[in-house]
């Protein structure tokens, strides 16, 4: 028998399993789904529960049931690509893999900033989402907020709080000149307007020194805070980091056009973990998967797979708050209840696979 094995059960690991599946997998492989939770959480939704504004069943999915599919569900601390061995926190027995795909997302980087790592809250985990939420919504009366990035996360954390809570003193601190630096002048002059009519506090060109249990010091002074989120930057999952393949500088692995490991080509790489022209995003992690899968159904069959078609991004959508929205599409700005529909219909085709 050969091993199949997806380490990450989202956007991109779902699609690869889907994929292999529908072109019904070979009798002597069998498929391995490993997960730090029993469900596909849907990240690009997780600011939602930071904010408070939905109960966490809208934003995951019940994993597909399928025989053909197994799963393992635990906390991963190594890769052992030597012996191909995925070894686990919690369980003794190590999972063996002759092919594996690793979708293993990414996590927040804290940029080396002293107290980062230890004094600000998340949305890069289902665990830390919630964990933020908990935090914001336990807030007193006009408690201070203040979120760390001024990107799609960012923004639309922000946003959802102020909607969630009218009273919050809520403060972005923002790298750059302008919010959304990687979208249209417009969009970024749309959201800074929102920010602006919605008692959203934004200070540019921030530099942010430490971060302490109740502040912020950006610029030399320090902001008395209640909660901090982090919203500055990603990068690949640790026990990616640590494998022994090439990165490029952002500590993503290099892959082949078949998202081959060119050191191990029965090693697979997408999403957040592989080196890419794109920026990261759920949209690309699911072309990758689909196209992965396309490539497992021939070389599990002993075929010679067809190179990858060229990945063409359709676009990105972002909100503010549940009736406004902003978004890139098809070269095009758009901004307000347009793409805040579309991309509630996006959710909504997720949440049925």
């Amino acid at each position: 028998m050969k091993n199949l094995v997806i380490l990450g059960g989202g956007y991109g690991g779902i699609k690869v399993a889907l994929g292999v599946l529908d072109k019904d997998l070979p009798s002597d492989v069998t498929l391995t789904i490993v997960d730090r939770n029993p469900y596909q959480s849907l990240k690009t939704e997780f600011y939602t529960i930071a904010a408070g504004t939905v109960a966490d069943r809208e934003v995951r999915n019940d994993f597909p049931k399928d025989d053909r599919i197994h799963y393992v569900y635990g906390e991963i601390v190594k890769i052992d690509t030597d012996h191909q061995l995925i070894l686990f926190q919690d369980r003794s027995e190590p999972l063996a893999y002759d092919y594996l795909v690793v979708a293993l997302g990414c996590e927040d980087n804290y940029h080396g900033i002293p107290g980062a790592d230890v004094y600000t809250e998340s949305v890069q985990t289902f665990s830390r989402a919630r964990k933020t939420g908990l935090e914001v919504g336990n807030l007193k009366a006009n408690g201070k907020v203040t979120i760390v990035g001024a990107g799609l996360s960012g923004v639309e954390v922000a946003s959802e709080i102020r909607e969630s809570r009218e009273d919050l003193n809520i403060r972005i601190l923002d790298r750059g000149g302008s919010v959304l630096r990687a979208f249209n002048p417009r969009i970024q002059g749309y959201v800074a307007d929102w920010f602006n009519k919605n008692d959203v506090e934004v200070l540019h060109h921030a530099n942010v020194e430490y971060v302490e249990k109740d502040g912020v010091c950006n610029n030399g002074v320090c902001y008395v805070n209640d909660v901090t989120i982090w919203t500055a930057g990603v990068r690949p999952n640790k026990v990616v980091r640590e494998l022994p393949f090439q990165k490029d500088n952002q500590e993503k692995i290099i892959v082949n056009d078949y998202f081959q490991v060119p050191e191990q080509t029965n090693v697979y790489i997408i999403g957040d973990c592989a080196s890419s022209i794109f920026s990261p995003s759920a949209q690309l992690a699911g072309i990758q998967g689909e196209q992965v899968a396309i490539i497992l159904n021939a070389i599990l069959r002993n075929q010679e797979p067809k190179q990858p078609k060229e990945i063409r991004l359709r676009g990105t959508l972002g909100s503010l708050g549940k009736n406004d929205g902003f978004g890139n599409m098809m070269n095009q700005a758009l901004t307000g209840i347009v793409p805040r529909l579309v991309k509630s219909g996006v959710l909504w085709l997720n949440k049925r696979h």
